[in-house]
């Protein structure tokens, strides 16, 4: 049994669609508070995979994903690092990706899962974006992209343009594999029209489009019943995963 938990925080709102997508995948999928985890009453140890799903955490408040990033961080720092280093998957998405690069986990360089070089920012132009778009996958270390050349999935974000703390971070990301998709029509000014990074070890993904949202082919736009798919290309995410997991 390959076990995934489904890590939430107040102002959640994208955990359900991520278990199910797991799940349908072939996970057996915990839906829990982080404060459930900094109390010890679960644990990230018990799982091979772990997500961060989207939604607004503690409300933006303080910037998309900082609080939820901060806890992360402060109380449990440990936890993430050891679940890679015993082969385990992190993904984040959307508000997960923002969590991710907040916390340091990405971009990860040299096995260092605690320094923030990489963030998300306002849209340029400003104001939330939600339409599909298409992303295009990148020759990368990551795990989680075997067999998939382009990617079809909505994106819902305000905070969503990805940037990086100086030009050696971009140029490190590109030297060591670690940017994974790029958009094809940038909707929201990320440098480079990167969509997605992982870590070093391939092991971590962060995106900002939700694949979870493209579980099905009717889920994709301007499909027709009699021509679509049994699954969604974002699905396929999942069971890149579950397979990696299953070895």
């Amino acid at each position: 049994m390959v076990r995934a938990i489904v890590l939430r925080a107040a102002g959640t709102n994208c955990d359900y669609e991520k278990q199910f997508a797991l799940e349908k995948a072939g996970f057996k999928v915990d839906n829990v508070h982080i404060n459930e985890v900094i109390s010890g009453k679960a644990k990230i140890s018990d799982y091979q995979l772990l997500s961060i799903p989207g939604g607004f955490s503690a409300g933006d408040y303080l910037g998309s994903g900082k609080v939820f990033a901060n806890k992360i961080l402060f109380k449990l720092n440990n936890d993430i690092p050891e679940l890679i280093s015993n082969s385990g998957l992190v993904i984040g998405v959307c508000n997960g990706f923002q969590v991710l690069t907040k916390a340091g986990i990405l971009p990860g360089f040299d096995g260092k899962y605690n320094e923030q070089l990489t963030t998300l920012t306002l849209n340029e132009p400003s104001g939330f974006q939600c339409k599909w778009i298409k992303l295009v996958t990148q020759k990368s270390k990551s795990v989680f992209t075997e067999g998939i050349e382009t990617l079809d999935c909505p994106i819902a974000h305000g905070e969503g343009r990805f940037m990086v703390k100086d030009k050696s971070v971009l140029e490190k990301l590109y030297a060591n594999e670690q940017v994974v998709f790029k958009y094809e029509k940038n909707p929201n000014g990320s440098l480079d029209d990167i969509a997605g990074i992982c870590d070093e070890t391939g092991q971590v993904l962060g995106l900002m489009p939700h694949p979870e949202r493209n579980l099905f082919g009717i889920n994709t736009p301007n499909s027709s019943f009699d021509k679509v798919s049994d699954t969604g290309s974002g699905f396929k995410i999942f069971e890149n995963a579950f397979k990696f997991l299953k070895k």
